[in-house]
């Protein structure tokens, strides 16, 4: 059954340009599918469309009768006063409508039993346990408690949240409303890793249907089933995850690049043979002229196809300055807190040069407060933090600032980096700024241009240590592809925070991983990480079953003459210890008396032969 048919769709906001242009797909109940496409291709129009909220030009969208649809991209306005509880709460409004007036019956009833007020309570009754009364409230929880929704945030305004939170209470609300057919515009842009596994494991077990614009590879690899690509406003197919679609996307290239070249030698080879054609006719063979005509009609069909265009490569590379040294940054017993709230205690770390750090968490862990007190930009309130002299860092901060927000991008590069005007557009047109972007003033920029920006500036310096802070938030998949590309080339030490699962995979050779104040310091990929922290569950909850078991056998009776048996030999073992200890007394005092000193190693020896069989026999008594 088709839940969605999209059909030669026209929209356009200026004359003369379509953003979609004849998009044209179809949706089959229960798929997961992916729609990509660079910032401004008519993504989350497209979205917007299907939820009536904007109106198309041409074409014909439908989707299948009685189906729910939700969108998780605008935030809908809810009443002044409402808690985020109110909004979870509004995900069952139809519940509680329902449970109200089965309180109504149920007052009636006290007076009144006829059999259609009975049957009216019953008919109700029904419906409250069909839409899911009973487990509403663990359902809430559930979702809540995945979205990272504490209790403190439930009992908050709304109106007083952050974008972000926001963002996810609505996501929640729309998964409680049990939708059919969820849209999802970059549903994981303010989530942190646990409650994106969540989200992912969620939509797994989703019976409905999903569309999800996201710019989150790993996302997109472990939930969509086949991706749409919007390219110049119509629909490229593609019958699988991300990593399909990029091999296959590929192949279409150079396959598309295989037929022009072999359409561009045949127009050679034919004009040449028209050209001799021609040539020979007015030589005395006017027939001759008919086939050269017809050559020519053969090389116009051929010159309308169009060389593919493959998207640009970041052509910048990061200056370097070479490292010298044992370790580029030492803690020991750090520790911070804010308003009483302890972030971490006792962070002790040793970086040596050329490492690939990755520094995950939970949101609120202290990320972002490490790398300040590496920056420099907050004291610690215990402990110290050391970096080695020849270290030169530059820093990616989640929130861009510039010197003046007045400045163009092109005077921000001349200004602050020391660039020719040449070298400044160059590196300007590398990373997507190029015509008239490059005078837009920097303070009109997405956070996105920004971020962008910012790193473009950065490889320009000489440095040996780079930090990144959520460096591909608010990228599109093109975009965080350059900033890879220019990585990728650096050779230097590398510490950057992120929840981009993608990025982290490729780039980290080392994971520090904040939880409750505490970093597990592990060295190894992402993957490795992941893996080595399901053997940990494993053995956590084999060690729980063992203690549950353990607890339910009685403990053995000991048998008196086997506890006096054990007694006599801790006495032996206490007496054997304590000759030990004057043993070692006295390799001090006569440390310049060889003789004594092989003396007193024999006698070592045979103790310690001794103990060894003591402390045998007395766990062989207390099995």
């Amino acid at each position: 059954m088709i839940d969605i048919s999209v059909s030669s769709l026209v929209k356009s906001f200026e004359v003369g340009k379509n953003v979609l242009d004849g998009l044209s797909f179809t949706v089959n109940s229960g798929e997961r599918v992916g729609i990509l496409g660079h910032n401004g291709c008519g993504k989350t129009t497209l979205f917007k469309i299907l939820v009536k909220e904007l109106d198309y030009d041409e074409g014909q969208v439908s989707t299948a009768p009685g189906k729910r649809m939700g969108l998780i991209s605008q935030i809908p306005v809810y009443p002044e006063g409402w808690t985020t509880e109110d909004v979870l709460k509004s995900a069952h409004r139809e519940v509680y409508a329902i449970g109200r007036k089965i309180d109504e019956l149920l007052e009636r009833m006290e007076y009144d039993q006829s059999a259609d007020l009975l049957k009216e309570y019953d008919r109700l009754s029904e419906d409250f346990r069909r839409l899911g009364g009973y487990e509403m409230d663990t359902d809430r929880n559930r979702v809540a408690n995945g979205l990272d929704i504490p209790a403190a945030m439930r009992a908050q305004l709304f109106d007083s949240l952050s974008g972000g939170e926001k963002t996810r209470v609505n996501l929640a609300r729309l998964i409680l409303e049990d939708t059919d057919i969820l849209l999802l515009d970059e549903p994981t842009n303010h989530l942190d890793l646990r409650a994106t596994e969540w989200l992912e494991d969620y939509l797994l077990h989703f019976k409905g249907t999903v569309l999800a614009i996201s710019h989150d590879r790993f996302f997109l690899d472990k939930v969509v089933q086949r991706s749409i690509e919007i390219n110049d406003g119509v629909a490229e197919l593609y019958s699988g995850n991300y990593s399909f679609y990029v091999e296959e996307r590929q192949r279409r290239f150079d396959e598309k690049l295989k037929k022009y070249e072999k359409d561009q030698a045949k127009i050679e080879q034919l004009t040449r043979a028209a050209e001799q054609m021609h040539l020979w006719a007015f030589m005395g063979n006017d027939k001759l002229h008919k086939r050269a005509f017809s050559m020519e009609k053969r090389i116009e069909r051929l010159s309308h196809s169009e060389k593919p265009k493959e998207q640009k490569k970041l052509s910048v590379k990061f200056k370097e300055r070479e490292f010298n040294g044992d370790e580029v940054l030492v803690t020991d017993g750090l520790a911070k807190a804010f308003g009483g709230k302890k972030l971490f205690s006792d962070i002790t770390l040793e970086v040596e040069g050329q490492e690939r750090i990755a520094l995950i968490g939970d949101n609120g862990t202290g990320k972002t407060t490490l790398i300040k007190l590496i920056m420099g930009e907050e004291l610690p309130d215990g402990g110290y933090l050391y970096k080695g002299p020849s270290v030169k860092c530059a820093y990616l901060p989640q929130i861009v600032k510039f010197t003046k927000d007045d400045r163009s991008a092109l005077d921000t590069m001349l200004y602050d980096c020391k660039e020719t005007p040449q070298g400044a557009r160059d590196r300007l047109a590398a990373f997507g700024f190029r015509g008239e972007s490059v005078m837009i003033p920097v303070g009109a920029l997405s956070g996105g241009e920004k971020s962008r920006l910012r790193l473009c500036m950065l490889m320009g310096g000489d440095v040996n240590f780079l930090i990144l802070d959520e460096p591909t938030n608010h990228l599109d998949i093109a975009s965080r592809e350059w900033m890879e590309d220019a990585l990728s080339d650096y050779e230097q030490t590398l510490l950057f925070v992120s929840h981009d699962r993608y990025f982290i995979e490729k780039f980290a050779t080392r994971i520090w991983a904040l939880h409750d104040g505490v970093i597990t310091d592990f060295r190894g990929g992402y993957k490795d990480y992941c893996e080595w922290k399901e053997r940990q569950a494993v053995f956590a909850q084999n060690e729980k079953t063992a203690k549950k078991e353990k607890e339910k056998k009685p403990a053995p009776q000991k048998q008196p003459n086997r506890d006096k048996a054990a007694a006599k030999i801790e006495r032996e073992i206490e007496k054997l210890e304590g000759r030990l200890a004057e043993i070692e007394a006295q390799y001090a005092r006569y440390s310049s008396d060889y003789q004594k000193l092989m003396e007193l190693d024999g006698e070592k020896a045979e103790i310690d032969a001794e103990l060894m069989e003591k402390y045998e026999q007395w766990e062989e008594l207390n099995a």
